[in-house]
């Protein structure tokens, strides 16, 4: 089974992300994936995300967020991380805003790896270490190492 180490691209590694909505950091994370070929159909890709927003928050708490898809528009499951100073709304069931936010891009027909992808960012994100060392980290190579750290 494929590490969460393995799918995470360093270009899709986004320090200080920009965004304070919601919609607009899921767009900011897709950015990458677009632009790397991950994501094929950039609106049949957001459609996805959305919808699945919509049914149940992605915000897990902790401060973290796992905004996911599995969808035609994808190559290749793929993850894009973003590390908000400010925090982002996601409607967290904790209340809280999300600082980390994992963004997990999966094609259609790779459900198993897709629920085994989400599963173990969960597992890593409620290790309270992972998301400090993770707020720590001052390059992509260093997110990388504390994912394959705890992982």
């Amino acid at each position: 089974m494929t590490k969460v180490s393995e799918l995470l691209a360093r270009d899709a590694i986004l320090l200080q992300i920009e965004s304070r909505d919601k919609i607009d950091v899921i767009r900011e994370l897709s950015r990458p994936l677009i632009e790397n070929g991950t994501v094929t159909d950039e609106e049949t890709f957001f459609e996805a995300i959305l919808r699945r927003e919509n049914l149940e928050s992605t915000g897990i708490g902790l401060g973290v967020a796992i905004p996911h898809a599995r969808t035609p528009a994808v190559a290749r499951t793929a993850l894009a991380f973003g590390r908000s100073e400010a925090g982002v709304d996601f409607n967290s069931l904790d209340g809280k805003p999300a600082f980390l936010v994992f963004l997990i891009a999966a094609p259609e027909d790779r459900k198993t790896e897709y629920i085994m992808t989400l599963a173990r960012v969960s597992r890593l994100m409620r290790r309270d270490e992972a998301r400090i060392a993770l707020n720590r980290a001052q390059t992509p190579n260093e997110v990388i190492a504390v994912v394959q750290q705890y992982e």
